[in-house]
């Protein structure tokens, strides 16, 4: 009995000492989340180097461009021929893609046998036997005498430079043909294919089973935007942005990156968790040393990335359909391709259009100036009586108010002499909707409410102060402080004001108010304030530019040459209100369809033409326009016109600015878009981007232009041969779009090459500017006082 104990004994002892062993074995082969989260930051960075032009050639993890550009959108269609080269058989396909919308694909295909002479043979004979072989299958099908693109799916590291070409970098999967290193596979299989006759083939892709494998897949979900094979052999591809990939030139779009991770080890990244198994199966292999084949379940990889709600898709006939998608995806680009780039075009200015903008621009100006032609010239040049600029000396308290939209602000304004020191204090009041489209009088009431509010709050109820007025609507001066209302604009719809002085207006106010009373000294325009508050920083600032919401400028003119004002000696601010540019038809050559659309649905149609091509609160909605058109053409958004899109104004501009900002990835540009109820795709993202781009660099370059005829035109009035100028410049579209200021700055120098143009940002010019204003006119009372 206790020999039967004994042996029972041995063999549970031998047992668990097999299982030891076995468990020691496995040990180094079971992972941790630590050591698998340690792999994926190796490899991260290891992606990285594979994609800078420097760091490439060392890297182990060779990411290699495609040139696949975009994914399917479901819009495809047509008949495609694809091959599939890459195993012990190989595929010819004919795929026929359905018309848009129904996202149908029917497939034909025959498989073909590679055998070792082939593979392990001369180049030539591989690819004549390939060659072979498409023209039996044509044959088949009845497809000889038709002309068809083809896709070409390689399975073997290609360097691309273009989607038609690659460069075989080495073979793989125990293929050998010589002659074909180094070699363009696709004008090696053209070559091939020429020789014979009777049938005509167009290679338009080359692709990687991977690429193809992700390219299947995004047919049926277009969330698809990684592919990975896991097989034979193991690799993956994704989209990458273009910014991104030093390897190829461009920043914009996305382009599909082969990594080529099998070969991910071979720099000894993963020796400390290779095992003994490994290196006896990679020393046994066919290229010892090469491809350490990491591979990893959808569980493990959702458990390493919490953040990504990733979805893992089986690809059906993924290499082969695939390549007859990049095909299919190939062709549709380039004819959407074709369509766009006729839309955006019009928005493409040449140098001689925009000289032509400046040329009309200069006539206007001289029209706007003189008697007999004023009331007809488009551009008012309307005098402001401001005739002075900052010299330093300025000192004292003043008071000024600043009304141009919904928000109005009184302000404070302490300047000290000599040391060119401002301080500021300010309140914002709202103006009710209800008071800006109500009576005149309810409206300075309110103003004038306001005014005894602040002066509460800062403890100054009884101070005699001198007072400057921001009025940034169309006035017509008569003196400094006299400003006779042209007309409302943004939104203002006031009654018993047009044609009437908004001084006297405030004035009568104050009368009824009966608290207080006021020196009004000055009314000026917001661009005007602009100058003056950027004169005070740089004594050659003698122009102020307004590109925010609204588009103005204005500028120190010759008193010899305003005719509507007496006097010849000296200067005057003109404020030129050069929206209303091209009211008389002088720059419909240049206009489109979209912006005659934008003007016949705004509130003052057939006006402010100018404007309405160069100014924050139009430019949206001649993107909004134009994406309707695209989308109606079937180039966005997949044909379908969301009910946001087809809202006014949605589109805003500071979308412009978000979108074309050089920060932002293209899925951010997705979120935004999806934000407006735009389902797009990556796709539409990078078109969005381009009419965004397109409409506002016109913007900039139309205000490039009109400024450069002011600038020239003081030149030419001083007698300079070189001027050397300051422009203040203030508004949302110059401080937030990523872009404007410079393209501003390229066109002025490109159109008025001798004026050297300082563009000058200023700090609160609307405010400041009129404390300043006021501050330059006391000062030259007073020096008109003692002469």
């Amino acid at each position: 009995m206790f020999a039967v104990h004994l042996m029972a004994f041995y063999f549970t002892k031998l047992k668990e000492d097999q299982i030891k062993k076995v468990d020691r074995f496995l040990y180094h082969m079971r992972l941790s989340d630590d050591t698998l989260l340690d792999i994926m930051a190796r490899f991260q960075a290891e992606m990285q180097r594979g994609l800078g032009k420097d760091t490439n050639p060392t890297a182990s993890v060779k990411m290699l461009p495609t040139f696949v550009r975009a994914i399917p959108d479901g819009s495809e269609h047509g008949e495609f021929l694809s091959l599939d080269l890459g195993g012990s058989k190989f595929r010819v396909l004919k795929v026929q893609v359905s018309e848009e919308g129904k996202r149908n694909v029917q497939m034909e295909s025959q498989f073909y046998p590679t055998p070792n002479e082939i593979i392990r043979g001369n180049g030539s004979e591989l690819f004549d036997y390939v060659a072979d072989c498409l023209a039996d299958f044509m044959k088949t099908k009845g497809l000889k005498h038709k002309k068809l693109p083809l896709g070409l799916t390689f399975s073997f590291p290609c360097r691309q430079t273009k989607l038609e070409e690659g460069i075989l970098l080495s073979w793989t999967k125990k293929f050998k043909a010589r002659g074909v290193q180094d070699t363009d596979i696709v004008k090696c299989l053209t070559k091939a294919i020429q020789k014979h006759k009777d049938i005509d083939v167009d290679i338009l892709a080359l692709v990687n089973d991977t690429v193809g494998t992700m390219m299947t897949c995004a047919y049926d979900d277009p969330y698809c935007e990684v592919g990975v094979i896991i097989g034979t052999g193991t690799n993956a591809c994704y989209m990458e942005d273009m910014s991104n990939i030093d390897l190829v030139e461009g920043d914009e779009g996305r382009m599909c990156i082969n990594t080529e991770w099998g070969a991910f080890g071979d720099d000894g990244a993963l020796e400390d968790i290779r095992t003994e198994f490994d290196r006896e199966l990679d020393l046994g292999s066919l290229n010892p040393g090469k491809q350490l084949y990491p591979k990893r379940l959808h569980k493990v990889v959702r458990r390493l990335v919490p953040n990504c709600d990733v979805r893992f898709l089986l690809s059906e006939s993924g290499s082969t359909k695939g390549a007859a998608m990049v095909t299919a995806v190939a062709s549709r680009v380039q004819a959407q391709r074709r369509q766009i780039d006729k839309v955006l075009a019009l928005f493409r200015l040449t140098q001689e259009q925009l000289k032509g903008v400046q040329s009309k621009m200069r006539t206007e100006l001289e029209y706007g100036l003189k008697k007999d032609t004023h009331l007809l010239a488009t551009v008012k040049m309307l005098p402001t009586y401001v005739c002075g600029m900052p010299d330093g000396t300025e000192k004292g308290k003043f008071l000024a108010l600043d009304l141009g939209g919904t928000n109005f602000r009184v302000l404070l304004v302490k300047i000290r002499s000599g040391r060119k020191s401002v301080r500021m204090y300010n309140k914002i009041f709202a103006i009710p909707l209800e008071i800006m489209q109500g009576t005149g009088e309810e409206l300075f009431d309110h103003i004038v409410q306001c005014i005894a509010d602040f002066l509460d709050y800062m403890g100054l109820k009884g101070a005699q102060l001198p007072l400057g007025f921001t009025f940034s609507f169309p006035c017509r001066q008569t003196s400094i402080d006299k400003g006779i209302l042209i007309e409302w604009t943004k939104g203002f719809k006031a009654t018993d004001c047009e044609g009437e002085d908004v001084v006297d207006m405030l004035r009568e106010a104050i009368k009824r108010r009966n608290e207080f009373d006021l020196d009004i000294v000055a009314v000026v325009n917001d661009t005007v304030g602009t100058m003056m508050t950027c004169g005070y920083e740089d004594p050659n600032c003698e122009i102020g530019l307004i590109a925010g919401t609204g588009s103005n400028m204005c500028y120190m003119e010759e008193m010899k040459n305003i005719e509507l004002v007496e006097g010849d000696e000296g200067k005057m601010c003109i404020n030129t209100e050069w929206g209303g540019f091209g009211d008389n038809g002088c720059i419909d050559d240049i206009r489109t369809q979209y912006d005659r659309k934008v003007d016949e649905g705004s509130l003052n149609p057939g006006k402010q033409r100018y404007e309405k091509m160069t100014s924050g609160m139009y430019l949206g909605e001649i993107v909004r326009q134009i994406l309707i058109d695209l989308t109606k053409q079937g180039l966005l958004f997949r044909g379908q016109i969301s009910e946001r899109l087809r809202t006014r104004g949605i589109f805003e501009t500071k979308f412009l600015s978000q979108i074309e900002s050089d920060r932002l990835a293209l899925l951010q540009v997705r979120r935004i878009l999806q934000q407006l109820g735009l389902d797009s795709t990556c796709e539409d993202s990078i078109v969005v981007k381009e009419v965004c781009g397109a409409v506002s660099r016109r913007a900039a370059q139309l205000c490039g232009a009109g400024l450069a005829a002011v600038v020239e035109k003081r030149r030419e009035d001083q007698g300079l041969e070189y001027l050397k100028v300051t422009v203040g410049v203030d508004g949302t579209l110059y401080k937030l779009h990523p872009h404007f200021s410079r393209i501003l700055q390229e066109t002025v120098k490109e159109l008025a090459p001798r004026c050297d143009v300082t563009l000058m940002l200023s700090e609160d010019g609307s405010g400041k500017g009129a404390a300043l204003i006021t501050a330059v006119a006391k000062r030259l009372q007073q020096a008109q006082k003692e002469k």
